[in-house]
């Protein structure tokens, strides 16, 4: 028993040591295998809708939020907003926002905005290591919410679908692209 004790003071000892948080933190390997850890951990939830909404509900938040705000701001009036996954098909919705008035202005910004998760991705992560003490729990939980965050930042096939229904939106955001790039930058 006071071996096992002794053993477990050592790790202890060694995990508190700043040297071993940096060389934990530092380490991108280590990082990616975690990341990869989470999303194995969350795709084993898929065979159960109840299970799998759970584990996606605060990025299916973000996702469905973002069409919302960015539908409602340009215009396209948001009819539909839903959390809850349904069958379709040979998979799962796990969320939607309907709207009544798409047009080519707000078809591809309304479509593609959770690419403006990218965005808050971005400044959590400054904001995080600026202002948080960082230990082990607390980076597992930063690389948990980043994950959920990054994840869900990806527009699905059907928001490609509506965002390119439209040729002359596409055309339209391609060309206000070009010319910030060229002119803005």
């Amino acid at each position: 028993m006071d071996y096992v004790v002794l053993f477990l003071e050592k790790i202890s000892s060694f995990l508190n040591e700043p040297e071993t948080l940096k060389l934990f933190i530092n380490n991108r390997f280590l990082m990616i295998c975690l990341v990869i850890v989470l999303l194995k951990i969350k795709y084993t939830t898929y065979s159960n809708i109840y299970l799998s909404a759970l584990v996606n509900i605060f990025g299916t938040l973000l996702h469905e939020m973002s069409h919302f705000l960015v539908g409602l701001f340009l215009n396209a009036h948001p009819s539909r907003f839903d959390l809850f996954p349904k069958k379709q098909g040979g998979g799962y919705v796990m969320g939607s926002v309907g709207f009544q008035n798409i047009r080519f202005y707000n078809a591809v910004p309304a479509s593609l905005a959770p690419l403006l998760l990218l965005v808050i991705g971005y400044y959590f992560n400054i904001w995080f290591f600026k202002n948080i003490h960082v230990n082990y729990l607390n980076y597992i939980l930063y690389l948990f919410l980043q994950t959920i965050i990054i994840e869900n930042a990806i527009p699905s096939s059907t928001d490609f679908k509506v965002a390119f229904s439209y040729p002359f939106g596409v055309l339209f955001y391609a060309f206000i692209f070009v010319f910030s790039v060229i002119y803005l930058i």
